[in-house]
């Protein structure tokens, strides 16, 4: 294939050391390795404690390949070190020598018991991406914390469900994958700052901190007017009373409407052209003086109809609409197919790649997963180390 079609990816030569678990970590590392970088994880002799757990495969679990491990495990070299070893840390020290970003997602704590403190001084062009719930500083940097502390600590499950429901979180592990590119992000600065400046440079990503940027129109909105967000279901942000979702003939269709040409392109398409005319629905502000006369005659007009077909016809009226899916309908819908977006491993499995394509390329991982300590021998050869004087479980022979 020619160079035009087929270019360098743009972090070709970038060694990644990725000591990481759980999901936030190993994400980032796979993301950086579909970019092109060379990642290195780095497990303990116990392995990445994901490989055991999470997901609904138990078999696949039992083998250490569990669906939530093999999800951003493709692409990477596995390496066994035990740090808690001289051997260990030796070994660890010297493959962060030949490294151009470490990532990880310990506790400061944790780190200083591994003598993994000082990295950016100790190697000058080393990124260190440390990656916490709550970020460096503060009574919080040694707090633990998931995905679900996260949503319960930032606000976002008091603004999620309904007034009956209660607080909720999300579905999937949002904050977990937002913080694994907010980290991405970060590292791929980091190194354009390097090549500039020639250093390296500590990044201290919060999950917490994160979350705040995902709401931000709502922290904004909140420290402007001091109203605090409440919840309102399936209600959109906008608060156009022509936007959220609403009952079909059969199915549910998500409206975004909140400027007058879409208006007007609704009710022309739903067949309701005299709103255009009525006093009550003229402008925005009538329409939000009139949100239930107008709601109730929106549900008329859409119940002669299945979503899917309105969604159709809204769609290619200019109308930002959306039948409602489940996960499995949408892996499989067409578009998905059309983007490229999945990439499959042997075991049958379907994982996503990266959000995004450049000049036209999307990414795949290098290779499959790979057994736990796979690469090992290998690393401790090309590091000037005998792989004899480490046991195969990680302590020292």
């Amino acid at each position: 294939m020619s160079e035009d079609r087929d270019p360098p990816l743009p972090l070709s030569g970038i060694r990644v050391v990725d000591f990481t678990h759980v999901l936030a970590g190993p994400a980032c590392g796979y993301m950086l390795g579909l970019l092109g970088a060379e990642v290195i994880k780095v497990e303990s002799p116990r392995g990445d404690a994901m490989r055991w757990r999470g997901g609904t495969d138990k078999a696949a679990a039992a083998e250490g390949r569990s669906t939530a491990w093999s999800t951003q495990a493709a692409g990477k070299r596995s390496v066994v070190l035990d740090l808690e070893t001289p051997f260990g840390r030796d070994a660890m020290d010297r493959l962060l020598a030949t490294a151009d970003v470490l990532v990880e997602n310990h506790l400061p704590q944790t780190l200083r018991t591994l003598g993994l403190t000082n990295l950016t001084d100790r190697f000058p062009r080393l990124i260190h991406c440390a990656m916490t719930g709550y970020g460096r500083g503060g009574e919080m940097e040694n707090a633990p914390a998931y995905d679900v502390n996260i949503q319960a600590a930032c606000g976002l499950m008091t603004m999620t469900g309904t007034a009956e429901s209660g607080p909720l979180r999300t579905g999937a592990p949002v904050m977990d994958y937002g913080t694994a590119l907010a980290a991405g992000f970060g590292v791929v600065s980091a190194l354009l700052q390097r090549e500039r400046t020639g250093r390296g440079a500590f990044l201290d990503v919060s999950m917490f901190d994160t979350a705040m940027v995902l709401m931000a129109s709502a922290v904004t909105d909140m420290s402007a007017t001091g109203h605090v967000p409440q919840p309102r279901g399936n209600a959109a942000n906008s608060r156009s009373p022509s936007s959220g979702t609403f009952p079909c003939r059969s199915g549910l269709l998500s409206l975004g409407v909140n400027e007058e040409a879409q208006f007007e392109a609704l009710a022309r398409t739903v067949d309701r052209a005299v709103w255009l005319s009525d006093p009550r629905f003229t402008d925005r502000a009538a329409r939000a003086n009139h949100a239930e006369a107008l709601e109730a005659e929106l549900l008329d007009a859409l119940s002669v109809e299945d979503a899917s077909t309105w969604e159709h016809r809204l769609r290619k009226a200019g109308v930002a609409a959306a039948e409602l899916r489940g996960l499995d309908d949408a892996v499989a819908s067409p578009h998905a197919a059309a983007r490229g977006l999945f990439h499959p491993l042997p075991s049958g499995a379907s994982v996503p790649t990266l959000p995004f394509q450049i000049a036209g390329h999307g990414f795949a991982p290098a290779h499959p997963p790979r057994d736990l300590g796979a690469d090992t021998d290998s690393l401790l050869h090309e590091l000037g180390l005998s792989a004899r004087a480490q046991g195969p479980d990680g302590s020292p022979d």
